[in-house]
């Protein structure tokens, strides 16, 4: 991820910044990657607002990344738009079957589910009521499920057997040489369901390396891990010219955080079939907002499973309300600091 994404004149020093920022923390309804209470530094820029929300375990390296993407949505604003709307899934985390239909509920009219998988502490069996739990509530919906590579391969070619059929699995194994070897035993099993790469592109040195060793088929992007919308865009031009598809996703960003990945789906630009129709983007990971208590924008509004694309700013009376305790925001400036000298050209 060496490309440029971002204009260095625009952006201030880190001084500047931190002066900009709001640091807050989110509530969330039921647990998700183990996060209880989601926290966040919002930067008020020149062009807009970002975000930097790196996950607690991420070291400043990896970290730098995310802050580029706040740098980018406050400083240089969004790519251009080339539509308007984008189609949402929903997503269940790891919650007994019995919590599904709670969950769902505040999904209004989506079409494509993503449910999450291979929880510790659960099993294979609490993984399928789910799933089935999902079906019961929408028979007709796109399902997903996600496991963040909590299977080998041999247990992911076990769960897809009981979990079939799916759209795909999302990161079933760790690494790209397991992705590689599932691939091939599905279709040698005949189980015709997709492997979805994330963290195996977000997360790695070489983010196209999926797509090179045929070990994906479907790229899963995440504007904020991978350095703002532009970053998302260069990496799914690479992808699709490859064979695979793109879901544009989020990291539990907060509504201000959202900003960057609508802006990345509202950015791909138009995909062809083969009868020439334009194929609208796959259902993103982008209406994650449900899982909190409270945003610190307002709700964006669900409509037969999609959103609008718009850049919402914080409102002052959520900001100062969910604003984090002051340890927490030195934390979090601290940070910012930690990974400045990572920033392209900022060395």
């Amino acid at each position: 991820m060496t490309e440029e994404t971002h204009s260095d004149s625009s952006w201030p020093n880190i001084d500047e910044v931190l002066a900009r920022a709001h640091v807050v923390a989110l509530p969330m309804r039921v647990p998700f990657r183990g996060v209880t209470t989601r926290e966040a530094l919002l930067i008020e820029g020149t062009a807009g607002w970002g975000e930097f929300s790196p996950f607690v375990e991420y070291g400043p390296e990896e970290s730098a990344a995310w802050l580029r993407c706040g740098m980018e949505m406050a400083f240089d604003g969004p790519p251009a738009f080339l539509r308007d709307v984008v189609e949402v899934n929903a997503t269940i985390p790891a919650v007994p079957a019995g919590q599904v239909a709670e969950v769902l509920a505040r999904y209004p009219g989506v079409r494509t589910v993503k449910v999450k998988v291979a929880e510790k502490g659960q099993t294979l069996a609490d993984d399928v009521a789910r799933v089935a739990a999902v079906r019961d509530i929408l028979p007709n919906a796109v399902i997903r499920v996600d496991a963040n590579r909590g299977w080998s391969v041999e247990e992911a070619l076990a769960a897809a057997r009981q979990l079939a059929p799916v759209d795909y699995l999302e990161q079933p194994c760790a690494s790209v040489d397991e992705l590689a070897q599932l691939r091939q035993f599905l279709v040698r099993n005949g189980l015709f369901v997709r492997v979805a790469a994330d963290e195996s592109i977000r997360r790695a040195q070489d983010p196209y390396e999926v797509a090179r060793r045929h070990a994906a088929d479907v790229a899963v992007v995440k504007a904020a891990p991978l350095g703002g919308p532009r970053a998302v865009l260069t990496i799914a031009e690479f992808m699709r010219a490859r064979g695979l598809d793109i879901t544009v996703a989020s990291a539990l960003d907060t509504g201000v955080g959202m900003n960057a990945g609508l802006a990345a789906v509202a950015a791909l630009p138009k995909h062809a079939d083969d009868d020439d129709f334009d194929v609208p983007p796959a259902a993103a990971g982008l209406a994650t907002q449900s899982l909190f208590v409270e945003d610190v924008t307002a709700t964006r509004e669900l409509v037969d499973g999609q959103v609008k694309v718009e850049m919402l700013a914080p409102e002052p009376e959520r900001l100062e309300g969910l604003t984090a305790p002051g340890p927490r925001r030195d934390w979090w400036l601290n940070r910012v600091r930690e990974c400045w000298p990572f920033l392209e050209g900022r060395a």
